[in-house]
């Protein structure tokens, strides 16, 4: 069946030389129009303050409305740290995508009482600014050993780049560093989690044949009694006690080290909320480290954050030496989990348990918070003790990503130009008859205030138009009279959402 409102609209443009539709799409993460051509040139006035300086990474905090450009600002953020990594071979900057959390939360919700598991608030409240960590540690390694291993598709921003000259300046120390860091938080799906490490130890020449000692020893003194039998012809011994004690006795330092483990990696899978590992698998693998690599080192057995910031400044020394001076963290689309479905006291009790200042200043480490716009309301509620630990003052806050009607103007000037035949310039105002001025736009997409519900009404606009006018009489300039009528239409519909959700 044939769309003849889409077949009008694309005569209509058409005719002004733009060769595909600039307003069908909303949402940046699937826009091919922003990410194809307007990601670099179309960008919020308060970008630079969000953005900020990559040699010297530093914590933002944005609000926003919905549709106002949070996740555009993302993939921009990503896109420019990646030029700038490219530019910048020895300094580079690591980029963590912090925005899928349902995942996270669901393996969370699993480690809890059934009873709390059915009440969503009661799971986010168990929530802790570690947990947020360990989630971070989690895609952090896990991309760093894709791309480490070479990995066809590894995760992460395509931005992390690793070279293999570059794994060979690791010291011991850090190969030990980064074994550990893959035994706790490594959470590919690609293959088996012993398999990866062990591919991963071979790659970075780490050996452990010297960690066998035990078990030798247990072989050893089994083979001993054996051959004391064998050579003696006691065979009747083998119905006594003591051959048996013996053996025992030789496997004593193998079980005592398997015990110590089995308790060690039963802390690890308890404490770290988000993982996915096993008991025996991590078991098996902490097992590889001698003694005097492993003891005194911080393990994330324990619901506390030291042992989170030992664990970071591991990742931060090994990244390092590849090549990266600093970490970006990119938190968004917090309203989306299917535990927090939008809602605003369950997003602000996930989000504010990252709101710590020592986390947030943390040396090297850049948080970009890109946060619903119904969090900032909280902020006026919350008392002393909240802002001595958040120390918002510190941190760049935009309290409103916020559009003006002339940067709207110049957003869909930017999609039709980027829409354009054979690079034609086009403006704005080519689309409208006389009647519609320029500064009638501004006033309007004033109204408007972000890029979403410009879309959305420049959309139903050019449906309305073309709806209005017949095939063999076409009209090639939108009416101020349809103008004003689809915007009242429109935002009437919008005001009649915002109040719903409002009060859901």
């Amino acid at each position: 069946m044939i769309d003849v409102s889409a077949m009008k609209i694309q005569n209509f443009l058409k005719h002004h030389g733009i060769r595909t539709n600039p307003f069908a799409d909303e949402d940046a993460q699937t826009d091919p129009v922003f990410k194809d051509y307007c990601i670099d040139e179309t960008r919020h006035p308060a970008w630079d303050k969000v953005y900020g300086n990559p040699a010297e990474p530093a914590t933002s905090i944005v609000f926003g409305e919905k549709g106002s450009g949070k996740t555009a600002l993302r993939l921009q953020i990503v896109r420019k740290l990646a030029e700038y990594n490219r530019a910048h071979a020895g300094d580079r900057v690591y980029i963590i995508d912090y925005d899928d959390f349902n995942r996270f939360l669901d393996r969370f919700a699993s480690k809890l009482s059934p009873r709390k598991q059915q009440n969503p608030t009661k799971v986010l409240a168990e929530w802790k600014l570690w947990d947020h960590m360990d989630a971070i540690l989690s895609l952090g390694v896990t991309s760093l050993i894709d791309r480490i291993l070479e990995v066809k598709l590894p995760s992460g921003p395509a931005g992390n780049l690793v070279g293999q000259a570059e794994c060979k300046l690791l010291d011991s120390y850090q190969v030990r560093d980064l074994l550990i860091l893959a035994a706790c938080y490594d959470q590919s799906s690609e293959e088996t989690f012993q398999s990866r490490w062990h591919r991963l130890r071979r790659k970075l020449k780490f050996r452990t044949w010297k960690r066998l000692w035990d078990r030798a020893v247990g072989l050893i003194v089994m083979i001993a009694v054996a051959a004391v039998i064998w050579r003696t012809g006691h065979w009747n011994w083998l119905g006594t006690w003591w051959p048996y004690a013996i053996v025992a006795a030789g496997w004593i330092p193998w079980l005592v080290r398997v015990w110590k483990w089995f308790w060690a990696a039963r802390a690890i899978v308890k404490n770290v909320r988000v993982g996915t590992h096993e008991i025996n698998s991590l078991r098996r693998v902490l097992m590889h480290f001698s003694a005097n690599q492993i003891n005194g080192q911080s393990l994330p057995n324990q619901r506390r954050t030291d042992d989170r910031y030992e664990l970071l400044m591991k990742l931060q020394g090994v990244l390092k030496t590849l090549g990266y001076g600093g970490i970006i963290v990119l938190v968004d689309r917090v309203d989306e989990p299917h535990l927090i479905n939008g809602k605003t006291e369950p997003m602000k009790v996930l989000v504010w348990s990252l709101l710590d200042n020592k986390f947030l200043k943390h040396t090297g480490l850049g948080i970009k918070l890109l946060l619903p716009i119904e969090l900032a309301d909280f902020l006026e509620k919350e008392d002393r003790d909240f802002y001595q630990r958040a120390r918002l003052d510190k941190q760049n806050m935009v309290p409103s990503l916020e559009w003006t009607g002339e940067a709207l103007y110049d957003v869909a000037t930017a999609r039709l130009r980027a829409c354009s035949a054979n690079g034609k310039e086009i403006v704005l105002r080519q689309l409208f008859d006389e009647s519609v001025s320029d500064e009638r736009l501004v006033h309007a997409f004033r109204d408007l205030r972000v890029p979403r519900h410009l879309f959305k009404f420049m959309y139903r606009l050019l449906v309305a138009h073309g709806n209005a006018h017949r095939d063999d009489d076409p009209v090639w300039t939108i009416s101020g009279e349809t103008f004003e009528s689809v915007l009242a239409v429109y935002r009437r519909d919008q005001d009649a959402i915002d109040r719903g959700l409002r009060a859901g």
